[in-house]
């Protein structure tokens, strides 16, 4: 009988690193611990401080993922009693476009004292979004210079979450921090090198987060120059040409590494990934026309395409970003598990707190059986899901929330409903742009926290897509995507295997229980979402702007008040 192998995921998450331990034969999960960061997120002061930051930041401080691999590796060791010689591989992903500049060995910025007071020698984190006006001058920028096809690549619009916009309003607020910086990384990408030693790039982050492409690379020189004189260089002189594909092996962890991690040297690393996309083959996708959503804080949505298409609002497509062989298509909305903990925290009155208490349950879980108590359509609400701006299809963050149909007999759990419908409207005109747009998509598999708490958003998911929705069974999907990509960095050699295919073919399930459409509540939800559409396109397409003015005139306002 073969000797038990095993690999080690570490998803970091954008509250917490998470590690799980599996067993490379089946995928079955031995134990799992969790490290929240200390700093958490770092959007009002800078630790230790009295600096304060600007609306639409979110920093981090890179040594909470130090943390993450020197608490939670050495706990799932100990719990599931596994002897590290017999773990052959280790992999990570992350939240991304998450970036930070650091000197040649690696040290981030923050870390020395002259930089620390610096918020721009920070982490900025996914959705730090104070980057929204180099987003904007790059947009337009871009297609003045006639480089319409890169910008089309990623449907038609660059986030002030990704790479570039990032890094420029580096440049332009503190050109001291931009010159300091020897590197400008993805976090990604960082953790592993402090793993490995070796600093590598992976064609994931690079290619939905920074523009590169495995046929072109990454834009000319003559794109930067377009932007930015000074950014000319950018690619040369602060980031790696040589990218590495998804489930190569980056290296070996370092003594100092293996002694954090109570794992031996030498233990295979797998190149980094973003926690969305190594969740499709860990729910069991590696074909077209399934589309994985990945259910928390924010939605992201994955699907496999045979050929390069142009849609719309979508992040970006990239050959060989999720499976090799194939095109990634990503889209994403940016407010979903955020939307429903704002109106919680914010908007429910203390007599539904003391009566989910007096029934035992969540607050969360309480309004959820409220609401399961309507039919489509009876509470007369109607919500945009804006609440943190738009990703797809509109690539928009100045975008803010909407509710429509309040009356004084409107009840809290008309209104979380509502905001639930609100998603999964989203999470449809994503869908019907893709199909629009040549890129089938037939049925949903869900994965992330959500699916694991809240049928009632699973149901209403179904009934307003119309379309089967199925739930991957494993807990810890990122951790198991990761597991399955230090599988693959390890190889067959050692007891892994040659291809991120053959580690989804034996570790990755789907739960028996699925979601299908209930045909009456489809077809309300048709008629719902057909003024859904009318509302998007109204405020979201330049039709009226009165969101953006009303946050223009906050931020004057603001302003005056400093």
């Amino acid at each position: 009988m073969a000797e038990k192998k095993y690999a080690i995921g570490v998803d970091f998450g954008t509250e917490s690193g998470r590690a799980a331990i599996f067993d490379v034969s089946d995928g079955r999960e031995l134990a799992t611990a969790v490290h929240p960061y200390a700093h958490g997120v770092i959007d009002d002061k800078l630790p230790d401080t009295n600096i304060s930051l600007d609306p639409d930041w979110a920093l981090q401080d890179p040594a909470d993922y130090i943390e993450v691999f020197k608490t939670t590796i050495p706990a799932v060791l100990a719990q599931s009693g596994i002897d590290p010689a017999d773990v052959i591989g280790l992999g990570i992903d992350f939240t991304a476009c998450t970036m930070l500049p650091t000197t040649a060995d690696g040290t981030p910025l923050c870390f020395l004292a002259e930089w620390r007071p610096n918020p721009h020698a920070w982490v900025k984190l996914w959705k730090h979004h104070a980057a929204q006006p180099e987003a904007n001058e790059l947009n337009a920028r871009a297609r003045a210079a006639g480089f319409d096809d890169l910008l089309e690549r990623y449907g038609g619009k660059i986030s002030s979450e990704w790479f570039f916009p990032k890094a420029w309003q580096i440049l332009n607020e503190a050109p001291e921090v931009y010159e300091a910086a020897d590197c400008l990384i993805e976090a990604a990408d960082w953790v592993v090198w402090q793993l490995t030693g070796i600093e590598t790039r992976n064609s994931c982050t690079a290619g939905y987060k920074a523009m590169w492409s495995k046929r072109q690379g990454f834009p000319s020189n003559a794109f930067f120059r377009a932007l930015d004189p000074r950014l000319e260089h950018i690619v040369d002189e602060k980031m790696k040409r040589e990218i590495l594909p998804l489930g190569a092996r980056a290296g070996g962890l370092t003594e100092e590494a293996a002694a954090w991690t109570g794992l031996q040297p030498g233990t295979a690393v797998a190149v980094a990934n973003v926690d969305a996309h190594v969740a499709v083959p860990a729910a069991t996708v590696s074909e077209p026309g399934r589309m994985v959503i990945i259910m928390g804080t924010s939605n992201c949505h994955m699907v496999l395409g045979t050929e390069d298409r142009s849609v719309p609002g979508m992040c970006g497509v990239v050959e060989d970003g999720i499976i090799a062989g194939l095109p990634g298509f990503e889209a994403g909305q940016s407010c979903v598990g955020d939307h429903f903990a704002w109106f919680v925290e914010n908007a429910v009155p203390a007599a539904y707190e003391h009566a989910a208490r007096a029934a035992g349950l969540g607050i969360h879980e309480y309004l959820e059986a409220k609401a399961a108590e309507q039919a489509a359509g009876e509470s007369g609400l109607l919500a945009l899901d804006w609440w943190n701006g738009n990703r797809s299809v509109l690539v928009d963050v100045d975008l803010t929330g909407l509710m429509l149909g309040l009356t004084l007999a409107t009840k809290p759990e008309d209104i979380y409903r509502a905001l639930i419908e609100a998603t999964a409207f989203g999470t449809r005109l994503i869908i019907e742009t893709f199909k629009a747009n040549g890129v089938p998509v037939n049925e949903i598999i869900a994965t992330g926290g959500l699916p694991n708490r809240n049928k009632l958003l699973m149901q209403i998911y179904a009934d307003v897509t119309g379309l089967p929705i199925f739930v991957a069974e494993a807990a810890q999907i990122g951790a198991l995507g990761s597991a399955m990509h230090g599988t693959v960095a390890a190889g067959a050699a050692a007891g892994g295997y040659d291809s991120i295919k053959q580690a989804s073919q034996h570790m990755a399930r789907l739960r028996d229980e699925h979601y299908e459409p209930v045909p009456e509540q489809h077809a309300v939800y048709e008629q719902l979402y057909a003024e859904y559409v009318r509302l998007h396109d109204t405020f979201g397409r330049g039709e009226n702007d009165v969101m953006k003015r009303l946050k223009a005139l906050r931020a004057r306002i603001k302003a005056r008040q400093v």
